[in-house]
């Protein structure tokens, strides 16, 4: 499955520190020839940090997407009567919006969105960067890894000594997974070895 003309929603979290991981990731879908559509989390507009400033960091991805990105529940609730996305990514994923997403809350516009492009039964990819993935998040890992239409970006232990339940995806592998997930399949393994000493 080509990316080229499909339009994939690119949902970004609060998960900070992966900011440098996912702005390849963008750049290089807008590259392919998709449409990327930015889909912002409360958190990303209004939180500043040493990884970005919230107003620096939605000035580049509106930049780099050449959209205007959505930021409120109003704004990302058409997605669904308008079946604008072929695919939603949320890259990164942080551990609350696993949390929420497995427990049917829709409180942000990333996860309107993820309701949306479910109901039209296209796939929600999730590319997780989580403190507690193998922690209090590991059953709600374990229920979206076994519901209809989500699909997992590789993922993997980044730091297992000083962080244990820290699980982070494979970010280059962003594309291959949103290839397989618009044909209806799990790109494998998903579980990888992601840390090197």
């Amino acid at each position: 499955m080509d990316l080229k003309g499909k339009t994939i929603g690119f949902a970004i979290t609060g998960s900070h520190c992966t900011y440098d991981e996912v702005r390849p990731v963008m750049r290089n879908l807008v590259d392919m020839g998709a449409v990327v559509v930015p889909i912002l989390s409360h958190t990303v507009q209004t939180t500043n940090t040493r990884f970005a400033e919230a107003d620096a960091w939605m000035t580049e991805i509106e930049q780099v997407t050449g959209q205007r990105a959505i930021k409120t529940i109003v704004e990302a609730e058409p997605l669904g009567p308008s079946k604008k996305l072929d695919a939603l990514l949320i890259a990164p994923c942080t551990g609350s919006t696993i949390s929420r997403l497995a427990n049917a809350m829709t409180d942000s516009p990333v996860l309107m969105a993820a309701k949306s492009t479910m109901r039209n039964d296209r796939p929600v990819v999730l590319a997780i960067s989580t403190n507690d993935g193998l922690g209090l998040n590991m059953s709600n890992i374990a229920k979206l890894m076994s519901a209809k239409n989500i699909f997992m970006v590789p993922f993997g232990q980044d730091d297992p000594f000083n962080k244990m339940n820290s699980l982070v995806a494979k970010m280059d592998l962003v594309y291959d997974t949103l290839k397989a997930a618009l044909d209806k399949k799990q790109l494998q393994p998903v579980l990888i070895e992601r840390y090197t000493k």
